[in-house]
């Protein structure tokens, strides 16, 4: 297992619809396992594989660490689709692991239910609310192209431009291994 180098905003496969998975090869499971120590080692709670370069309808989560959540089992969903959002919305503040140290208050659904397949490629489905609802609907959200800053408003979005434009030229200190810039899929 490995460290892989985190996408950062302004790499191109971060704004790509990601390719669904038909087959968990020896591959897809390494890459998986590395997507966990990548995540641990970024102190992260979700990760998607368009995250570490991967053109993958993959995304992993794990909120053990998170008070509350200690007894919650990491998560692998493959080729997810959320099926139901709830009408109940809230308000949490959000940041990403590709555009660090940016964090921002998003509305989103309170409870999500989503169907996906394990690592067996068995189907899945889960209720999710809270936390947990909001990691996974981030998370879909990087395999469908869409980063969390798409969802703040145009005003405050204006605001982060020259601090966005740092992280995508590499003008500033990362906490854990990023990619050089990327305009190609590198697994």
């Amino acid at each position: 297992m490995s460290l892989l180098p985190i996408t950062i905003y302004g790499d191109k496969i971060l704004r790509k619809k990601t390719e669904k998975v038909f087959d968990v090869d020896i591959d897809t499971v390494k890459l998986i396992k590395d997507m966990f120590d990548t995540l641990k080692n970024a102190s992260g709670i979700g990760l998607a594989a368009n995250q570490v370069g991967a053109d993958k309808q993959i995304f992993i989560v794990n909120l053990s660490e998170i008070e509350g959540y200690e007894l919650s089992k990491p998560l692998v969903l493959i080729n997810p689709e959320i099926e139901k959002f709830s009408e109940e919305k809230i308000v949490m503040e959000e940041g990403c692991l590709s555009i660090p140290d940016i964090r921002s208050e998003i509305e989103r659904p309170k409870r999500v239910t989503i169907k996906f397949y394990d690592t067996n490629l068995k189907e899945q489905r889960i209720e999710a609310s809270e936390l947990l609802a909001r990691v996974i609907q981030h998370e879909y959200d990087h395999l469908q192209g869409v980063l969390f800053i798409d969802r703040i408003s145009g005003e405050d979005n204006k605001k982060l431009k020259k601090e966005l434009n740092k992280i995508k030229q590499r003008k500033r200190d990362f906490d854990y291994p990023v990619t050089e810039h990327m305009d190609y899929q590198l697994l």
